[in-house]
């Protein structure tokens, strides 16, 4: 079964009583596993899908199913709850609280939880993505690769079966970008389903998978043929080989 199923779903903005349609009719599954790129041009109506399919917004018509469940006839407080269980969010400008360490970054999606086991749940996140030294620095006191990095063990603190990123590596250099996607593909290799918006051509060939949209249509859906492998400068220092 696909855990995400897209079938004539369509988004049009109302503003004033002009109608702008983002979406037009966009319909396509992604199986568990998956790692998809999702490419196109400013307006294309990526961003619009994304929060379509993160349960952060409501489609004007066709049907969104996650993981077998129509989830754009769910009522708000559903949505979240879904949204909470099952998708894991890592935006480009990270989404940190500034006063907050790198520890209590990672426990917000739990914060209403005292049990000791969310504690060591946050801990792990962090040292699954080479943060466990730094769990009480504030971000100010972490360079970007690193935020990034609190905000992927915060998307992954609730072991959630889906990884959406929104430009994930867009506020990074490249080196660093390469790192963030190491993650992603180990996350996919661990079997987590990664979904990732991006504007960069060698990024998406980090994926499996890449659609291409644009004026509010799937333009093109394509396997990728030779899939790129991130490695991480600790593991490159150690073979002696390049990122790619």
């Amino acid at each position: 079964m696909a855990i995400i199923e897209v079938r004539d779903l369509k988004k049009t903005y109302k503003i004033g009583s002009v109608e702008i349609p983002a979406l037009r009719g966009v319909s396509f599954s992604v199986e568990p596993g998956e790692f998809v790129a999702i490419m196109g041009p400013s307006g294309s109506g990526k961003s619009t899908l994304m929060n379509i399919i993160g349960c952060l917004d409501r489609p004007s018509a066709g049907r969104y199913i996650l993981d077998g469940r129509d989830a754009s006839r769910l009522s708000d407080a559903a949505r979240a709850a879904v949204r909470n269980r099952k998708i894991g969010f890592v935006f480009q400008s990270f989404n940190l609280l500034p006063r907050m360490s790198a520890f209590k970054n990672t426990l917000l999606p739990m914060m209403y939880s005292t049990e000791r086991k969310s504690k060591k749940a946050a801990r792990q996140a962090l040292e699954s993505v080479g943060l466990g030294h730094r769990l009480h620095h504030t971000p100010m006191q972490l360079s970007g690769g690193e935020q990034q990095r609190v905000a992927i063990a915060r998307a992954l603190i609730n072991d959630p079966p889906i990884i959406f990123g929104d430009e994930p590596t867009g506020n990074l250099d490249s080196a660093t970008g390469n790192e963030i996607i190491a993650i992603f593909q180990k996350l996919n290799q661990a079997g987590k389903t990664v979904m990732m918006v991006t504007h960069e051509p060698d990024i998406a060939q980090h994926a499996k998978r890449i659609l291409r949209f644009r004026d509010g249509l799937l333009e093109s859906d394509e396997s990728v043929a030779e899939q790129l492998i991130a490695v991480t400068i600790h593991e490159r220092s150690g073979s002696g080989k390049n990122a790619d």
